[in-house]
């Protein structure tokens, strides 16, 4: 655990230089959101059509995960592939007693701080709209949390074996992008065609919206809550167990 620290307090230290800019992505973009889709071209949506709810309170909890989803993309695909291929953070580490192992598991540490900082920051903007219904809407940060770490592990874990960048670049477009705008984030999955809801169904996006969006209604159930969070669990353990072996493969000195 203290080798796990060391490389943890030094993405910590690294993030007290650049934390301002982070600001933008924390706090402004979620504002913005709010503002312009749930408040502002969200009146144009009828509340019959969604169950009496109004566009906000629908929309604010799935862009909420989704936004853990795009912040895990960042930390586990772009940072960790810059970090082993342009400014080689990771080979400096292992040059030290760092295993590894330490490395991924402080970095990974370090990911799920970045993402949680950023959940709360989003469910505090997402409270003062008023976009909440249920005092159960506390627990959508923890769920925006496990959303992201079940991207950030197997991303973390497949991106420290990727040589280009623009391989990066092209996931991004063409596999997180469709599943930003089919995962239940901005309409009902009920919408889609009847053969395009599984693919929907089995996104680890989907699950992370429908938790986020039934604690903040509170309309969540024990059962599908467990297994929302036991899918993503599942994701972030397999993620973590595979990282163990690319990152052993892959970084040395």
């Amino acid at each position: 655990m203290p080798m796990i620290l060391r490389e943890f307090s030094s993405w910590m230290l690294r993030y007290r230089r650049s934390w301002k800019g982070t600001i933008v992505i924390s706090v402004a973009n979620p504002l913005l959101f709010l503002i312009a889709i749930g408040a502002g071209l969200g009146r144009l949506v009828d509340p019959a059509s969604l169950g009496g709810l109004t566009y906000l309170e629908f929309f604010a909890p799935g862009m909420l995960a989704a936004a853990a989803m795009q912040n895990a993309y960042v930390e586990g695909a772009f940072v960790v592939h810059s970090s082993l291929r342009q400014d080689k953070s990771y080979l400096v580490a292992a040059a030290t007693p760092l295993e590894p192992r330490d490395i991924m598991a402080g970095h990974m540490l370090f990911m799920a701080f970045r993402i949680g900082t950023s959940a709360l920051a989003f469910a505090v903007v997402m409270a003062a709209f008023g976009a909440t219904r249920s005092p159960w809407a506390v627990l959508t940060v923890p769920a925006a949390l496990l959303t992201g770490m079940a991207f950030a592990a197997p991303l973390a874990a497949w991106a420290v074996t990727v040589d280009r960048f623009n391989t990066l670049d092209t996931v991004f477009r063409f596999v997180l992008m469709p599943m930003y705008l089919f995962s239940g984030t901005f309409f009902a999955i009920e919408t889609l065609p009847g053969w395009l809801r599984p693919l929907a169904y089995v996104t680890p996006l989907w699950h992370g919206v429908d938790l986020c969006r039934t604690l903040s209604l509170g309309t969540a159930t024990p059962l599908t809550s467990a297994i929302h969070v036991g899918y993503l669990a599942a994701l972030t353990a397999g993620g973590i167990a595979v990282a163990l072996v690319t990152y052993r493969r892959h970084i040395h000195v």
